[in-house]
Formats: structure tokens, sequence, C-alpha cells
């Protein structure tokens, strides 16, 4: 519970924190995802929103909870019709009635035959019979009493109409309650004339509280807060009769001018609805519904749905999210809870901490421009995530373990480190096990009784490495890649070659190439995020032509060249260094391009090509390109292209490297 202060005294409410008990919400599954839309060609601003909208596997979604909002909606329209002020009203009269016609059997002077005559040829409209009724000379003491109750609800109904709870704190009142009752309404409308013409003060709003204050609902700050307020219920009375049909409609006015026995209360009423339209223009005052059900609701209880329902339109509007600027803050938790109740806003609070914990983990980035993009820490989390994915998929394709052949990587110099996917270290048993040890007893377990290893617990010997490579991978971006499902299988192979890279042969360079129409070097924040182009053309000839550039800055390194493409070289380089396309490949493209692998087969390059597709013509193609420098040729499927791509490399790295099976052997 917490406390808020308030006109000199304390107010106490729901605690609305949250739970402090609950777990920190969990950042890998929404990045994984986020990333995943991401090198599909989503911008990160769109791809957060599509996870806050979906949900993870064990947190419900907007599009989940907006499907509630709209279920309840609907329930409202179906359970309840407008017409309960109507029928009660009726009920009382027919009660009247009937009193008064055993009245009037028992008594026997013409006077009470008139009377029966009277009462014989009222009118059908429940409202005309009240109108007929009200100068009657009542008989009956129970029938009079209960058609007194017919102008004490229509006043308590027309008051709870615009103070929600009225109709309660009303019944059975007495001359002396409506007389304060007619008061505050006097005193209310004057002080919102005032408000109207700009002469009002705080004082104003001091002095009405302290008057009325027991009066009026939810105990308003300010007069602001209390027009804010009435106004939202006038509107949604408004938006309630107009959901009738007219027939009600003329009925319900008819009947007003009876409320409490005077015609006062209904102009008192009517004076304040302009005054609060005048100050509130804003609102929906002129919108209706189609009510469906048989659950007759009287006016304040009718006016409250209508509230509701206009509270469930603002909440779809906000977990909608398509606004400007939208943010899971703006979702109105408290109207949330009323609606859906608790568990709801649980599920809406997880995800505004998710999206805050994205904004401010340093994840996502904005740009200049003002879009978000994924940052180099989101880029190392999901290269991390992707090598743990490859190192499965490697384990289980065999049978065989994930193991490294000690002294592969270089010679030890005495320090270890966790264990990591990519690593050719040995273990170092005495730092392994001591962590097991830690964790069990850390864990509440008696390591005298056995320990289990975990992956976490493995330490490796830290290596000084003995060679250098200079990798180069060309990865085909033309528009056939993303046309045939090839491109986020591409980018991910790329992420996570790049994140193996740079964290665990640190001593190697790593070069990018994205190849289409033109060639061009990029960074791995730039290639995951680029959107698929219709771009006509494989420029395999100006790839091969920057990476040769790369690897000749870095003589003393091993060449690694690393292919990955769905297309025969359609397009080439000219002397200007314009692309000229042809399809089927020209002579001149494919003799270029030869030349140029030629020209890095020179250099020392390991070479493997990663033919994507089945196309016969280009499988005899790239066999004949890879035989041409002693290169090898993988045709893996899409779900092992990064596996096959961080296989080749982990082969030119250690010799140890088994490439047929893909693990390092016992």
């Amino acid at each position: 519970m917490t406390a808020r202060r308030g006109r000199g005294r304390s107010r106490y409410g729901r605690y609305s924190g949250g739970d402090p008990l609950a777990p920190p919400v969990d950042l890998g599954e929404a990045l994984a995802e986020i990333g995943e839309d991401v090198m599909a060609g989503t911008s990160p601003q769109r791809a957060m929103q599509e996870f806050l909208r979906r949900g993870g596997r064990d947190q419900r979604g907007l599009d989940s909870l907006a499907a509630q909002v709209a279920q309840r909606r609907q329930q409202l329209l179906a359970e309840h019709r407008l017409d309960g002020t109507l029928q009660e009203v009726r009920e009382l009269l027919d009660q009247a009635v009937l009193a008064e016609r055993k009245q009037l059997a028992r008594d026997l002077d013409d006077e009470a035959r008139f009377s029966e005559m009277r009462l014989g040829n009222l009118p059908a409209s429940t409202a005309a019979a009240v109108t007929e009724l009200g100068d009657y000379p009542w008989r009956s003491s129970e029938a009079r009493e209960t058609f007194e109750q017919i102008k004490d609800l229509l006043g308590r109904e027309a008051l709870d109409q615009r103070f929600a709870g009225m109709k309660q704190a009303l019944e059975g009142a007495t001359e002396e309650d409506r007389g304060r009752v007619s008061q505050m309404m006097a005193d209310l409308n004057a002080l919102l004339e005032k408000r109207r013409l700009g002469e009002d003060t705080p004082e104003d709003f001091a002095e009405f509280m302290d008057k009325h204050g027991d009066s009026i609902p939810g105990e308003p700050q300010d007069l602001d807060e209390l027009l804010d307020e009435l106004a939202r219920r006038a509107a949604a009375g408004r938006r309630m009769l107009a959901s009738m049909t007219p027939e009600q409609r003329a009925e319900l006015a008819e009947l007003s001018q009876q409320a409490f026995g005077s015609p006062e209360l209904a102009q008192a009423l009517d004076r304040l609805d302009d005054n609060l339209q005048a100050l509130r223009p804003g609102e929906d005052w002129d919108g209706s519904e189609s009510f469906e059900g048989d659950q007759g609701l009287g006016l304040g209880d009718g006016t409250g749905v209508l509230q509701d329902l206009a509270e469930l339109d603002a909440l779809a509007e906000q977990l909608s999210q398509q606004y400007s600027g939208a943010r899971m803050e703006d979702v109105d938790l408290d109207a949330l809870a009323r609606q859906l109740g608790d568990e709801a806003v649980v599920d809406a609070r997880t995800l505004a901490e998710l999206e805050r914990a994205l904004r401010e983990s340093g994840y996502l980035n904005r740009t200049a421009d003002g879009a978000l993009r994924l940052s180099p820490a989101a880029i190392r989390q999901l290269g991390k995530a992707l090598l743990r994915d490859i190192a499965e998929r490697m384990s289980g394709r065999t049978g065989g373990r994930d193991v490294r052949r000690a002294g592969a990587a270089g010679e030890l110099d005495g320090s270890t480190r966790p264990w990591e996917f990519g690593d050719t270290e040995p273990w170092n048993v005495t730092a392994t096990v001591g962590n097991a040890v830690r964790r069990v007893v850390a864990e509440g377990g008696d390591p005298r009784s056995g320990v289990r290893l975990s992956v976490d617990d493995v330490e490796v010997d830290q290596t000084e490495a003995r060679t250098q490579a200079a990798v180069a991978l060309l990865v085909d971006t033309s528009f056939s890649m993303a046309m045939e499902g090839r491109w986020v299988p591409m980018k991910r192979t790329a992420l996570a070659l790049h994140q193996l890279v740079t964290s665990r042969f640190r001593g190697d360079d790593l070069q990018l190439i994205a190849f289409g129409r033109h060639a061009r070097t990029t960074r791995i924040e730039d290639l995951t995020s680029l959107e698929a182009l219709y771009e006509q053309g494989t420029n395999l000839h100006h790839a091969l032509l920057l990476a040769h550039r790369f690897f000749r800055r870095h003589p003393t390194a091993q060449p690694v060249l690393l292919i990955v493409t769905d297309g025969e070289p359609t397009a080439h380089l000219d002397r200007v260094g314009e692309a000229e396309f042809a399809y089927p490949p020209h002579r001149v493209t494919l003799a270029l391009t030869v030349r140029a692998l030629d020209d890095v087969h020179r250099l020392g390059a390991q070479t493997t090509i990663f033919r994507l597709g089945d196309d016969p013509g280009l499988a005899h193609l790239i066999d004949q390109l890879a035989r041409r420098v002693e290169g090898r040729v993988v045709a893996p499927d899409l779900d092992d292209l990064g596996a096959a791509v961080v296989g080749s490399y982990l082969g030119s790295r250690d010799p140890g490297w088994d490439q047929a099976r893909g693990f390092w052997p016992f």
C-alpha cells in the first residue's frame, strides 16, 4: 500500500510498484527475436514493437491484452440494454396503480368510480402516465408511497448519471438532503461559469470543496481535475442517451421533469451539461453504441458502462502502440486493472519494464536522425547466441563432442579464462573442478558426495597465438538471396563468424564484403540491418578485387577466403569502375572473375565456396572455380550454413579440426 498526500491529509491506495520479489526481465529472448527481425529487414524500432506485440514464451504480449480488451468491450455490449430506468419506473407505476385499484374497489362512492375510469384510461406511454398522475389524489397510502418512489428514483438516477454513487447515497433522502443537493448544483454551476469567464481562483475551488466535498466523488485536487471527471461522465451520459431509441429518449426527457417532484433539478443538470461541454469540448459528446443484451441498466449504471467502453477504447489505442511517439509507459495501468484485473497489469508492467530495459541497456542506439539501431553490445550478444546454436548443431550433427586439441591454438601463457565456443585451448582441470565445487557449495550441496561439471564451470588455459589469419567473408546480397529465403541465414552466418573472430581469435582480421550489382566492404552492424533491395547482378569480380586489396594489406597473415553465394557471376567492373550486367553470364564477366580469383590464390588464400541452391549450372561453375584454386565447395542446408562457414574458418586456424565431420577428434 502506498500513501499519497492531498489537501492536508494522507490517502492510501493499492501498491502499484509491481512485484518486489519478481526477477528482473530477461533480455536474452527479446534481443534474439528482435535481432532476427532486424536481420530480416525490419527496423530495430519496428522489431522491438513487434516483440512487445507478440510477447515471449512465458510473457503475454500486447496483442493478447488488446484481444482481452476487445472481448471485454463486446461482452458489455452483448449483456446490457439501456432501458433499465424506464423498466423500473414502469414496474413502480404498475405497483402503484394496482394498490390504488384495490383501495378503490373497497370504496363505494362516485368519486371512486371516476378515479377507476381515470386509471383505466392512462396513456400507454410510461412517461405520459406518470405525468397524468402527477396531481392524482391517491386514496391508498401504499400507492402514494410507491408513486413517490418514482420521483425519488428519477432524481437519484439523474444525479447518478453525473455524479457516480449518488443513487445509493441519496436512497431514502430527506427534504433537507435534497435541499443540500440543489445548493451544491447551484454552487457548482456558479463555479463553472466563473471558469468560463476566466474569473475563478483556487480559493473558489477550496471553498466549494469545503462546503460540498462529501458529495463529490474522487477527491479532486483542483478544479481542472474535477472538470475532467465530471466532463467524462457527462459525455458518457450524453452518449448513453444517443444510444437509446428516439422513443426511449423522449420518455426519459418527459420523466426527468418529475425528478424529486419538480423540474428544477432537470434544469440544473442541463445547465451543468452546457457548462461542461463548453469547458471540455474535446470529450466525445456525440458518439453512440449498440447494446444487444437482456440486462437493463439505469441511467447511472448505463453511464458507467459507457465510461467503461470509452476507457476500453483508450486502452485499445494505448496497447496498439501505433501512434507517433508511442511508449509502453502510456498504458493506463489503473484503467487496465479496472477493466481486466491485476494479472493484465502485471503483464503490461513487465512489457513496459522490458521496453525500458531494452532502451537503457545500450542494446539499441538512436542515430542522428532519431532512428533506432542495434548497438555493438547487442551485436555481440546476438553473436554469442548464434555461436551457441552453431556449437549445438555441430555437435548434434555427428553425435560427437565439441572438444579441443591441446596446444592447437598457441603456447600456454599460465593464465586461465572461462571456456567459450571456438576455444582451441586445453581445459585447466584444477580451475574447472574448483569452479564446480564452489558452485555446488553455493547451491547448498555437499561436494564430498560428488560434483557434476557444468559448461559454465569449464576454464581453459590461455595461450599466445602462433599464427594470424586475414579472413575475407564475401556474402551475396543480390535480390535472389532475399527472394529465396537466404537473407537471414546469410546475416546470421556473418554475425556468428564476426563474433568468433573478435572474441576468440582477436589476432585475426575479418573483412566483410557484400556484393550485389556492386561490392562494398561493410561493418557487421550495417550488414545486420541491411534491407533487401531489388538489385540485379552478382558482382563476384568486384568482391574479389576488394578481398585481394584486403589480403595485400596483411602480408604476414594467412589469407582465408570464404564466399557465400546463390548465383553465377553476372556482373563485373569495367575499366572506369562501372558495373556491367549480363544474363546469362557474359564471357568477359567470367574471365575477369576467374582472373581476380587467380590473383587471390597467388597470395596463398585458402578458399571455400558455400553454394546455396541446387541449380546444376551454378554447381558446375562453382566446382570449376574451386578446383582451379585448390579450394573446397560446400553446399549446406540453410540451417547449417553458419556451422559450415564457422567450421571452415576453424579448419583454417587449426590443423586438428576435422572439416569433413565438423568437430575436433579426441
